[in-house]
């Protein structure tokens, strides 16, 4: 039997205490053993950002150990899951009218399927910073979990791509310039989630084979008289011991809630908080846990009680510089955070002590990731700060990709990171090289190309232009604008009248493949035709 990792943390209780969650979560589900070995959640196999890599690079740019380097179409804040040698993610066009899953090869950056899951007849308006892609996957062998919120849950065959079941009864009210955040994950055997919107608030778990419900608990505190904004919360379940079993610790608006296995709630801390965010983390008898976006605060809860503890199992709080994203990272005695703004801070686990803290360059979202006691930083301008996990801040490096939006929590695949910007996903690895791809020939696309053309010296049925800028336009729907990126050597483009054209090599010549409203770049053409550079 394969033991599940368990990172570098120093405590012994908190050694004791990851073994045993390790072996009792082998026992409850055999089937998943293998994925837990692997990037299968958010924050990774154990979901606290902890990883047993021992070489992952300390130094990378775009031209150093960069593996490969693929383009995402359209846009999403998923982060990255792996299993087997897939990634999956997601994406969603920006006005959310359509939701995808994403799988790249892990070993050679190449698409293996691109599958449009769902389409949202009337999605409701979010903020720029959420998409409606936000909720990571979660996978085990042979399957893929997608949620995009109150706009659909689905499971995939990770061989085939093709869907098994879906749900699209989860509704809830995200709320106006809000958007769904609330990622799944595996517990006991189900794919659990966090319904906690505006006008219903819940805790749901759903068959794995069969996406049927298989217990929803509401939650239990009164929302009478609390306005429907507090009421909400983005937040995903932990599983962390109790006596002989297990608990599942649930934040949502206004409560830390904690359920056993079939969903009966065992305690709760009420607070005042809402929108809630970063996951939690357990360890020295503790759940370190966050309430409310606007003001966020830490609190570290005793999980050992009854009913409301509120007034009772409150170990310690703090307020100041506190995350409204970022889940915390613990190690050994220290928890380390990071907020919005850049303010890291460590704290002693035990008593909440100040132990050091620092404001780092710019804005972060992605929660952090633990390797032989270096903590990887991840800002939203895609640069990364690598420090020691000591008593003192120490930066070992800081290293930098294209200057693109990062709000993904990386993955790790072995000694490699999976990391997600904007437009793109990296594999970056020690002593990897890019092959050429997107980069080396962007210049090949760049210009008009002549379609359709019946003879060398005919006149194309019409014109496709291609602009550096990743614009697009085509002679004969002067209304119609586009889009391109590369994926894999080839030009991909959306147009904004719902087609989607490929031009790509075949040989010493060029073919543009097209794909009808309400298909996608993996559906039957509508069309080919020729394709041939008339310009740049």
């Amino acid at each position: 039997m394969m033991k599940q990792p368990l990172g570098t943390w120093e405590d012994t209780s908190v050694f004791r205490w990851s073994m045993y969650l390790a072996l009792t979560l082998t026992l409850l589900s055999r089937e998943t053993r293998a994925a837990e070995e692997a990037w299968w959640q958010f924050r990774g196999p154990n979901g606290d950002g902890h990883t047993t890599a021992t070489h992952l690079p300390l130094e990378w740019d775009e031209s150093r150990n960069v593996a490969w380097k693929t383009a995402i179409h359209d846009r999403g804040w998923s982060s990255p899951v792996i299993g087997g040698n897939q990634v999956w993610l997601t994406t969603a066009t920006r006005d959310g009218h359509r939701l995808f899953a994403v799988c790249v090869d892990k070993d050679t950056g190449k698409i293996v399927h691109d599958l449009h899951v769902f389409d949202v007849e009337n999605p409701m308006r979010i903020t720029d910073e959420n998409t409606y892609a936000t909720p990571t996957p979660v996978i085990e062998q042979g399957r893929v979990f997608l949620h995009f919120g109150t706009y659909g849950t689905a499971c995939l065959d990770t061989a085939t791509g093709r869907t098994l079941w879906t749900r699209r009864d989860l509704h809830c009210d995200h709320e106006v310039d809000a958007g769904p955040a609330s990622s799944p994950t595996l517990i006991d055997g189900n794919v659990v989630v966090h319904v906690d919107g505006r006008d219903v608030q819940y805790i749901l778990a759903l068959d794995r084979a069969t996406g049927e419900t298989v217990w929803k608990t509401p939650r239990s505190i009164v929302f009478t008289d609390i306005p429907v904004h507090h009421r909400k919360a983005f937040c995903m379940p932990i599983v962390m011991p109790r006596g002989d079993g297990l608990q599942v610790v649930s934040p949502a608006g206004r409560a830390v809630y904690a359920y056993d296995l079939r969903g009966r709630e065992l305690w709760r801390v009420q607070h005042r908080g809402f929108s809630v965010a970063p996951r939690p983390v357990f360890g020295h008898d503790l759940v370190f846990a966050f309430l409310d976006h606007d003001n966020p605060e830490l609190w570290a809860i005793r999980p050992d009680g009854n009913g409301d503890v509120t007034d009772t199992h409150v170990a310690w709080k703090e307020s100041r510089s506190m995350p409204q994203r970022c889940s915390p990272l613990l190690v050994g005695e220290l928890l380390f955070l990071v907020n919005r703004d850049g303010i890291a801070t460590c704290l002693e686990a035990k008593t909440g002590k100040l132990v050091w803290r620092e404001r780092l360059r710019g804005k972060y979202s992605a929660s952090p990731i633990l390797a032989r006691n270096h903590i990887y930083l991840f800002n939203e301008d895609a640069t990364t700060t690598v420090i020691q996990a000591g008593r003192e801040l120490e930066v070992v490096a800081t290293n930098a990709l294209a200057n693109q939006q990062l709000r993904s929590t990386p993955a790790v695949d072995g000694n490699a990171l999976i990391i997600r910007t904007e437009n793109y996903l990296y594999r970056i690895e020690n002593g990897a090289t890019k092959p050429g791809g997107p980069d080396a020939t962007a210049g090949t696309f760049v210009g008009d190309w002549d379609i359709g053309k019946s003879t060398p010296s005919g006149r194309p049925a019409f014109i496709i232009t291609l602009n550096a800028d990743f614009t697009a336009r085509k002679s004969h729907v002067p209304g119609a604008t586009g889009q391109w990126q590369l994926v894999n050597g080839e030009a991909r483009i959306v147009w904004s009248d719902g087609w989607r054209d490929i031009i790509r090599a075949e040989g010493d010549h060029f073919r543009k493949i097209a794909f009808g409203p309400g298909t996608d770049f993996d559906s039957d053409p509508a069309n080919r035709d020729t394709a041939e550079r008339s310009s740049k």
